[in-house]
């Protein structure tokens, strides 16, 4: 295309078409970039508020820092300076009528280190024997894929599913470990358990290969996680649009079609190419016409609702001071909230502002899959109920001074049992049409850098496409 400026639509303004957009923009400079957001702001559920004078995370609030693919792109976008990693990384888990350690050698929840279970205390006497006879029990014969919690709860009981496996899954995913790919969700784990006879051998298998390092996990940004989207949206030179929902997706003989807006004033627009970066459901919606495959299976994904309740305390409630970076809470135990960060003692840019005006930071999460009475609470209801079980579980004396309810309707998309081949079905149906490709969390992982990495293959292959 010689004579022509190649056009690339990328519907999606969260972190994944953001980034799809600078890839674009960086690694063709001539190319016209169009970020297509439906709703009136950018960011997805990555999202900075101020509350009490504080910037606060109300959506993601940390990057994985071992892998590198977020990390290097804040620092390419000129926010290297700001690139904070946590004060403390010790977590806990309210339990069994104490807050106890996190127990060594998990691998997501499965123990690899019994005598780290024992001292943490996080299972009772009969499941820590349960767990210790699972060596003698017949090998394990793993051929596929399965859900991780029942594998978990055949070999090591239901008490471990329960106490460790369900909050520190279900943390992240917001679902249930009794639905959740193994392969999926603990790649790392699932490469072992197809060769070991037993969970415990194939815990320990992973916890030895995973690679040395003494660099900090996570990471995240002085100001918040939030000051990434407007640093990337700058940064990309891309014509960014907010309010701009893509209703239609079709192919002319040469170039994609989509329609914008409403059903009395739509916008016609075409483009080169096309990069959906947008959840599986508006993703399988306008699939629906050009691969009806792929769109069939996205629309298998299931989704979670999960709000975050943000709660600013005076210094003064809390009786001692806050110790580690929060702590998880098992279902089983029948709270409203699943886990709780001390932000303000887990990132010192924060504890620094934090303090100085006598305040306490505190992140809690509600929700997970399928379970939608407390998300119908109102925002008033919700700060009472996280309150309680905060003044329950750390002894807090006076109720919060400022609160924040952010509330993520279809926010985390599960990787049920098959989520790998799936992923692979549609991306090999959405392959075979010229300048299409998908990205965004629905795929290969939550986290922001697998987001990126996401983006940066759907740039790689669209430009590809342009170009050819």
């Amino acid at each position: 295309m010689p004579d022509a400026v190649a056009h690339v639509a990328v519907v999606g303004g969260g972190i994944s078409g953001l980034s799809a957009a600078w890839f674009l923009k960086t690694r063709s400079p001539g190319t016209r970039v169009t970020v297509l957001e439906g709703s009136d702001r950018l960011g997805g559920k990555i999202r900075t508020i101020e509350l009490a004078g504080l910037p606060v995370d109300v959506g993601a609030e940390a990057m994985l820092n071992r892998r590198p693919e977020a990390v290097e792109l804040a620092r390419a976008v000129g926010l290297g300076d700001r690139i904070r990693y946590p004060a403390t990384t010790k977590a806990a888990l309210w339990t069994r009528g104490a807050i106890r350690p996190v127990p060594a050698g998990t691998v997501m929840g499965v123990p690899a280190d019994l005598a780290a279970l024992a001292e943490s205390q996080v299972v009772g006497p009969d499941g820590l024997a349960r767990a210790e006879r699972e060596p003698s029990l017949p090998p394990m014969q793993v051929t596929d894929d399965v859900a991780i919690g029942r594998l978990v709860a055949e070999r090591l009981g239901p008490e471990i599913v329960q106490r460790l496996v369900e909050p520190l899954l279900g943390g992240v995913y917001a679902g249930h470990a009794d639905r959740l790919s193994l392969q999926a969700t603990v790649p790392q784990l699932a490469r072992f358990v197809s060769s070991e006879p037993s969970l415990l051998q194939a815990a320990e298998r992973a916890r030895a290969a995973a690679p040395a390092s003494d660099a900090p996990v996570f990471a995240g940004l002085d100001g918040g996680i939030g000051t990434l989207i407007p640093a990337l949206a700058d940064a990309s030179g891309a014509e960014i649009r907010t309010n701009a929902m893509v209703r239609e997706l079709s192919r002319t003989p040469d170039r994609w079609r989509l329609v914008i807006g409403p059903t009395i004033r739509p916008e016609v627009l075409e483009a080169d190419a096309v990069i959906l970066a947008c959840p599986a459901a508006p993703a399988a919606r306008l699939l629906a016409s050009v691969a009806p495959a792929a769109a069939a299976d996205l629309e298998r994904i299931e989704y979670a609702g999960v709000a975050t309740i943000a709660l600013v305390y005076s210094a003064d409630a809390a009786p001692k001071p806050l110790d580690g970076s929060g702590f998880l809470v098992p279902p089983i135990e029948g709270r409203l909230i699943k886990a709780a960060t001390f932000s303000s003692v887990k990132w010192g840019w924060l504890g620094e502002r934090a303090a100085k005006e006598r305040l306490l930071v505190i992140r809690c999460s509600v929700g997970r899959h399928g379970e939608v009475a407390e998300l119908r609470r109102d925002d008033a209801d919700l700060v009472a109920g996280a309150a309680a079980d905060l003044a329950a579980a750390l002894g807090l004396t006076a109720p919060p001074v400022a609160s924040y309810v952010q509330r993520w309707g279809g926010g985390l998309p599960q990787y049920a049992v098959g989520h790998r081949a799936l992923v692979e079905r549609v991306r090999a149906e959405v392959s075979r049409l010229p300048g299409l490709a998908v990205a965004g969390a629905a795929y290969d992982g939550l986290g922001i850098p697998a987001c990126v990495a996401t983006a940066e293959a759907a740039a790689a292959r669209v430009l590809s496409s342009v170009a050819s």
